[in-house]
């Protein structure tokens, strides 16, 4: 009897324990640094909240916003507010998304390349910039406001400003680039202006290796807010919740810190 009763014990703890182990994936796309490193931190908190994350990392802007729409994955966590905004104007309605849990800005930075300051610069020198548009109007108003070129009249952070629109009385050139090529680019041109996750995974520090960034008190950084982003109907979800839980934390901002950026959430009181 009381090998029965042991036997049966046993069984209901097992079933007890598999009930308490089983967990939800969670599938986030992001790019490297610091959105990947960010969720990588935040892995094994999710786990004991039910959520076994699925982490998918990619280097560039294009497939994030389509996986997520199409339900290929849960949430994604690359882009800023603007930058949401054109996705959403250029899709459909039942494509479009929406952003959850605000985290951090990253300052734009101009980044020396072949020359070290702007007094270096000449008629002809080069200049990297992003190619997508809202990167691009954001990088030439940093430039315009270092000083190196000028803006049509009542551009502001909504405006599509390309090369072409400038004016540019030190003769400088423009070389379009994807946003995750500019690092490279410094050895060909004389300044590159790069994102700062594109900075941090190249181990670029805004605050200390660029000659000009934009500023944590500016509009840019009360405009370009770095989120997540999902389904309209998952803004609500448990998951997001969790997700709000475990990056609302000190080494989470601790972490943003370190890499240069700002982060735009309070940490809670324990």
């Amino acid at each position: 009897m009381k090998k029965l009763l042991a036997a049966l014990l046993s069984v209901v703890l097992l079933l007890a324990c598999s009930a308490v182990a089983e967990t939800v994936t969670l599938t986030v796309i992001a790019t490297p640094s610091p959105h990947a490193e960010i969720l990588d931190l935040i892995r094994e908190d999710l786990l004991a909240l039910g959520y076994d994350l699925d982490l998918q990392i990619v280097t560039d802007y294009v497939i994030e916003n389509p996986a997520t729409a199409s339900g290929d994955v849960d949430a994604n966590f690359f882009q800023h507010i603007p930058y949401l905004a054109g996705y959403n104007a250029s899709v459909d309605e039942a494509e479009q998304l929406v952003g959850v849990i605000p985290t951090h800005f990253e300052p734009l930075g101009i980044y020396p390349g072949t020359k070290a300051s702007f007094d270096e610069l000449e008629a002809g020198d080069e200049i990297a910039v992003p190619n997508d548009p809202t990167n691009m109007t954001r990088a030439f108003i940093l430039l315009a406001d270092a000083g190196l070129i000028e803006l049509p009249e009542g551009t502001t952070l909504d405006s599509i400003v390309t090369m072409y629109d400038v004016i540019n009385p030190l003769g400088l050139e423009f070389r379009d680039v994807n946003a995750e090529l500019a690092p490279a680019m410094r050895d060909d041109v004389a300044f590159a202006v790069i994102n700062g996750n594109n900075a941090s995974l190249n181990g670029l520090n805004p605050n200390l290796d660029a000659v000009y960034t934009e500023q944590p008190g500016s509009l840019a950084a009360e405009s370009y807010v770095n989120l997540f982003a999902v389904r309209p109907e998952n803004a609500g979800a448990d998951f997001v919740k969790a997700l709000e839980q475990c990056v609302y934390t000190q080494k989470v901002y601790d972490l943003i810190v370190e890499r240069g950026f700002t982060p735009t959430f309070e940490v809670p009181a324990e």
